[in-house]
């Protein structure tokens, strides 16, 4: 039995505070007897997407910046394998969103760049991240080994695609984790943002489904303002899913949690063997799906 954390924060534009609390939740995770935690998409200040702005460019920093030294350091300390999220600048004018894991028996395990990049009214990420480049085998997505198994870690706007998450299974990942920033447009109405909830759960459970493997979601939580007056309300639901898409745990919309949950990831071997979706998979028919579209 696998016990994980989930991290669901509301963020202001003071770093300093936001990875303070970050910490605090990440101490009380690992008395709760977490061996792995997760923190939600870009966690350590505002979501800046919001609008076009270079000035936002000064907030990202390397790999082995800061935030880094500072997560790796609490890892080891806490004894956990912490899942963090950071804007990363890998060259100048060449940045990207990044998940680093960090593993207390061997410090950065390694790292996943964001592949999908969303380019949408208030989630403008084109304009600041390129999309990773990573392996040229599996594209970018290849699984972290750790401690506690090989983590599937994913960003955000991937959650969206079943290519993303099966490519990562066939490599080998046991479990699927995102973290996330997604919320409503405070201008759409009640049903319209309970059909938004709903597609984002349904999806992500389906990964789980199609691939026999726990999923991971930490998403943020609160309103954040952008310079230009928009909003963003960012709708929680921090949750996990077991491999037959049945939600294990789950945080609320709109306050800040630490989801604590046991992922039995001998169910992932049980569910496969009477599921075996990887076994008839027609891999001799699927040529188009490289496709953008089949004309």
């Amino acid at each position: 039995m696998l016990k994980v954390a989930l991290v669901q924060q509301n963020c202001s534009a003071d770093v300093a505070a936001n990875q303070a609390e970050s910490e605090r939740q990440l101490r009380r995770a690992a008395a709760a007897g977490a061996q792995l935690v997760v923190l939600q998409e870009l966690h350590s200040g505002l979501y800046f997407c919001q609008t076009e702005d270079t000035g936002q460019f000064d907030l990202a920093e390397p790999l082995d910046g800061p935030s880094r030294q500072r997560f790796e350091a609490l890892a080891r300390e806490l004894d956990l394998v912490l899942v963090i999220s950071l804007f990363e600048k890998r060259a100048t004018g060449l940045y990207h969103n990044t998940a680093l894991v960090m593993d207390a028996d061997r410090g950065c395990a390694g790292f996943y760049r964001k592949m999908h990049i969303p380019d949408d009214p208030g989630f403008y990420e084109k304009f600041y991240f390129t999309p990773g480049d990573g392996d040229r085998e599996l594209n970018g997505f290849r699984p972290i080994q750790t401690r506690v198994g090989r983590l599937g870690v994913l960003v955000c706007w991937d959650q969206w695609y079943p290519e993303a998450a099966r490519l990562m299974a066939l490599a080998g990942a046991e479990l699927l984790i995102y973290p996330t920033a997604i919320g409503w447009n405070p201008a759409d109405d009640e049903a319209e943002k309970q059909r938004q909830l709903g597609a984002w759960q349904i999806v992500q459970r389906g990964h789980a489904v199609a691939n026999g493997l726990p999923v991971i979601v930490a998403n943020r939580t609160g309103t954040e303002l952008s310079p230009d007056g928009g909003t963003i309300d960012f709708w929680g639901h921090s949750f996990a899913a077991g491999p037959q898409g049945e939600i294990l745990a789950q945080a609320p919309a709109d306050e800040p949690a630490l989801l604590v949950v046991d992922i039995d990831l001998q169910r992932s071997e049980d569910v496969r063997r009477i599921w075996p979706f990887l076994r008839d998979r027609r891999v001799d028919a699927y040529g188009n799906i490289v496709k953008r579209y089949i004309d």
